[in-house]
């Protein structure tokens, strides 16, 4: 984005609307230290999040905390942003498959980083750390996909909605439990589901803490399909063909669109419009876009 479109921006706009690596929805002058945060999440350590890239420029992101239902423990939060760091910079990517291992999502924050974090301060200072992360992975250049094994609970319920899509296998959950713990979602999770269902049904699926399964969530529109099966190894590959029609197609042209679609989901009109332009001029005569014209593409 140009310094002149940028300065253009509504100031709201800009505040909220950040697609470069550097930029973080909060900073220091918010109150928020994120040296101090990450400092306190190293203390809780297990788990891991993991990140392959395969060659055809799709990538998997693996939690894995089997113990505790692939809860986040802090260092598990650390991870997760430097995975998302490094998929920033995957010039070759175009999607992202997020799951758990063990055939189940991701029960939310591990409880003994909650109680240990438990200050209106520490609890205020994860909050944003968890924000930034997931409004970084909901901008990616990359087509994402949520695959949802067993149960999405909390957080993880959460973490669903900063994916592009969510896929579900037959006896899987997405719930929303904060009330049950006394507690709003604080990772974005309910600013994101007011986007994709509308506000009556976001209040409905929070204030009851609604078990969502497969056929409500296809129903309601949280969910774009049911896998056949639950296997691990099964569902992953199912998903890859999935996505895969999606991700067809020149990388730097797959995360072209994902842009402009960023941009028209986040921007006001004027500035998304201006925002599309900038991204046009960057495939206009590009590789793709000439091969296209020399072989003479029909649209079938």
């Amino acid at each position: 984005m140009t310094t002149l479109l940028w300065k253009s921006a509504h100031p709201i706009t800009r505040g909220k609307f950040m697609l470069q690596r550097s930029m973080s929805l909060y900073d220091h002058n918010h109150g928020f230290q994120e040296d101090a945060i990450k400092k306190k999440l190293q203390q809780f350590t297990g788990g891991s999040v993991s990140l392959s890239k395969e060659d055809d420029g799709i990538g998997t992101l693996t939690l894995n905390n089997t113990k505790f239902m692939n809860a986040f423990t802090g260092t598990m939060m650390i991870e997760l942003q430097e995975r998302i760091s490094e998929l920033e910079n995957w010039k070759d990517g175009k999607g992202l498959i997020i799951h758990g291992a063990g055939n189940t999502f991701c029960s939310g924050s591990d409880l003994n980083a909650v109680r240990a974090l438990s200050s209106p301060q520490d609890g205020m200072h994860m909050c944003m750390f968890m924000q930034n992360t997931l409004t970084r992975l909901m901008r990616l250049p990359l087509i994402t996909v949520a695959l949802v094994q067993g149960k999405a609970l909390g957080g993880g319920a959460e973490l669903t909605t900063a994916c592009d899509f969510r896929l579900m296998v037959p006896e899987s959950e997405i719930r929303f439990v904060h009330k049950q713990m006394g507690l709003v979602p604080g990772w974005g999770g309910a600013a994101r589901l007011v986007h994709l269902l509308g506000s009556s049904l976001a209040l409905k699926l929070l204030s009851g803490a609604v078990k969502v399964d497969p056929e409500m969530a296809l129903c309601v529109g949280l969910a774009e399909a049911m896998l056949p099966t639950s296997d691990e190894g099964d569902c992953l590959q199912e998903a890859r063909a999935w996505l895969k029609p999606y991700t067809d197609g020149p990388a730097e042209v797959i995360q072209a669109v994902k842009k402009v679609v960023s941009a028209g989901r986040e921007l006001q009109l004027e500035v998304a419009l201006r925002t599309e332009k900038k991204i046009f001029g960057t495939v206009w005569g590009g590789p793709a876009n000439l091969q296209a014209l020399a072989q003479r593409t029909k649209h079938k």
